[in-house]
């Protein structure tokens, strides 16, 4: 069977229970590509020459087959080269959210909101088999350290306020803000290291922390060492 792409898909001639599973998903990236290339105006030759310049060259013929569906495979390395040529996160390549509604996330299964699939495939929404704690670990620990931040700066900011009140009723108001502030930030302090200890506790490596949020670690934990390992 001859098989043609559009943007997102096969044309509809095409006999959608015909198709494999990777070739649903091989559709979804190229009608991506084509449709974020066509909106920067591009031709195939222009995203060659960027995918050439990030160090990976995929030539024109070879973008040209895949969005037209001529081409049998598509690697991930090439996926995320062309993403990053396309000015945008391998991840909206492979789940355009917005732009198509419905994926087939694995074989023999039906499709189901892009938008679902990609929180399964960014581990957002595990799955009721799944067993990728230090992941969870880590997305636990990038919400605990927005919070720490922002935390800290709020503390900073109500410090400032402290030091250029003009009169006694601002600087006491200032000073009671500071106070709640602190409690914050080391709540959140709190919290943040006990992701990190448990992400040590798995066998991983926590992210580097931000100079504000630095003396977390303890003493003995170098975290230049950590991350060079």
């Amino acid at each position: 069977m001859t098989q043609r792409r559009s943007d997102h898909g096969y044309e509809e001639d095409t006999e959608a229970d015909d198709l494999e599973w990777e070739d649903h998903v091989m559709a979804t990236v190229a009608g991506e590509v084509r449709r974020r290339r066509k909106e920067l105006r591009w031709s195939a030759q222009d995203l060659a020459d960027r995918c050439e310049a990030i160090g990976y060259p995929i030539p024109r013929n070879v973008i040209a087959n895949m969005e037209s569906g001529r081409r049998a495979v598509l690697p991930l390395v090439e996926v995320m080269v062309l993403a990053k040529a396309l000015r945008m996160s391998p991840i909206s390549l492979i789940y355009p959210v917005g732009y198509v509604d419905e994926v087939r996330q694995l074989p023999y299964e039906e499709p189901q909101p892009a938008w679902d699939a990609l929180q399964w495939f960014t581990g957002n929404e595990s799955a009721e088999d799944a067993t990728d704690h230090m992941l969870d670990h880590f997305l636990a620990h990038d919400l605990e350290l927005r919070s720490a931040l922002a935390a800290v700066e709020s503390e900073d900011y109500e410090r400032w306020k402290v030091r250029t009140a003009p009169n006694r009723v601002q600087r006491e108001a200032a000073e009671r803000a500071l106070a709640r502030y602190a409690d914050q930030a080391a709540n959140a302090k709190y919290e943040l290291g006990r992701h990190r200890d448990a992400i040590r506790e798995a066998g991983g490596t926590p992210p580097h922390l931000p100079s504000p949020l630095a003396d977390i670690d303890a003493p003995d934990t170098d975290p230049t060492e950590e991350n060079d390992l």
